[in-house]
């Protein structure tokens, strides 16, 4: 599988798949996009909370772990982060990426890094105030812990590129996982992902989208 690096319009960079016509984050702007979406609509919608748990779908370029890491550090509250991957960046296209510019953590390049680098199925306590557990593998292979999840970040890729992901059996299994009165986040707002939430129980708000789009998606487990 062809993966290149690409800069968005923010000039921040994200991974396209040529063949499948996709790229890991809006062309519009990588960070923007994430900081809009799964940041400041998933996870300060938790703010209230002493420690946050993630559950992230789709590590990708490890964008959103960063960010979260960053509001972490600048937030009462901590964050232990899960992110499942079923296929990791190789070296030499993570290597290409640097979020410098654009978060402020300490050396962020070296946390990129380190993210990747970082063995899978063990956590990593990056800071008192962030934890991160990889998962290798597909959200149709795995049974995630019930009632667990204060928000998940559903950073999947179209449902037009990935119809099995955007399923009524997948938001089930993100029902579950999730504790009462947490959120699910993702960009994609279409009618049909929206009734495949409602009808395994989740509460869906239609958002404010990022530069480029309408409108986002935050659904809620009562």
């Amino acid at each position: 599988m062809l993966r290149t690096v690409q800069i968005t319009k923010d000039g921040s960079a994200t991974i396209a798949i040529p063949d499948m016509q996709v790229t890991y984050h809006s062309h519009h702007g990588a960070v923007q996009e994430s900081r809009h979406v799964f940041i400041n609509a998933g996870l300060m919608h938790q703010r209230h909370r002493l420690e946050i748990e993630v559950f992230e779908m789709g590590l990708g370029t490890g964008l959103n772990a960063l960010l979260t890491f960053e509001m972490a550090l600048a937030q009462p509250f901590t964050v232990r982060y899960t992110s499942i991957e079923k296929f990791p960046l190789r070296a030499n296209e993570w290597s290409e990426i640097d979020y410098s510019e654009y978060i402020k953590i300490p050396d962020t390049k070296a946390c990129l890094n380190a993210l990747h680098e970082s063995t899978w199925h063990e956590w990593h306590r990056w800071h008192a105030k962030f934890s991160l557990y990889k998962i290798m593998g597909s959200l149709l292979e795995v049974q995630l812990p019930a009632n667990t999840y204060h928000v998940i970040y559903f950073d999947a890729f179209a449902p037009t590129a990935q119809p099995e992901l955007w399923s009524i059996a997948v938001f089930a299994t993100c029902f579950n996982a999730l504790a009462s009165g947490g959120c699910l986040v993702t960009y994609c707002s279409k009618g049909v992902v929206r009734r495949a939430m409602e009808s395994v129980g989740f509460l869906v708000e239609k958002l404010p989208g990022p530069p480029g789009k309408r409108e986002m998606v935050r659904a809620i487990k009562p």
